[in-house]
């Protein structure tokens, strides 16, 4: 199963790192445990234990992620568990997901079976997105967004 992780880091790295100006996303692997804040201008990829707060421009919280703090980023992705604040653009939760806190976003998708205790607030749209629509119910089954 690491091989599969290894496989699938080393492809993001590649996407992530050819032709553009963006950086390589930073892991956070399975075994490590942090304690204290973490800024980035780029991605993070966190599949360990995080206590504190993080700013980035894409977070993703891995299956196996966790992450006690408050969250500042353009998109997050959570797969893992989140206990805290969100405050991003987009956000997308998992079937896997635990999120125990209130997020506030501009658009979010949540696919059905994940665990959300607290609010889900919209925050004011940003120029270009009045006719978007906010919610995103996706359905896991089909790999498709509905609504």
């Amino acid at each position: 199963m690491s091989n599969i992780k290894r496989v699938i880091s080393v492809k993001l790295a590649r996407k992530f790192g050819r032709g553009n100006k963006q950086n390589v996303p930073s892991i956070i692997s399975e075994n490590t445990k942090i304690k204290g804040n973490i800024n980035s201008e780029g991605i993070i990829h966190i599949d360990g234990n995080i206590e504190g707060d993080i700013k980035c421009e894409e977070l993703i919280i891995g299956v196996k992620g966790v992450v006690k703090g408050s969250i500042t980023a353009r998109n997050l992705h959570l797969y893992g568990a989140l206990t805290g604040r969100a405050i991003v653009e987009s956000l997308f939760v998992a079937k896997t997901a635990k999120l125990i806190g209130d997020a506030t976003h501009t658009s979010i998708a949540i696919e059905p079976g994940a665990y959300i205790d607290g609010h889900c607030i919209r925050a004011a749209a940003s120029a270009g997105t009045e006719n978007r629509p906010d919610i995103f119910l996706i359905d896991s089954r089909k790999n498709r967004k509905v609504g």
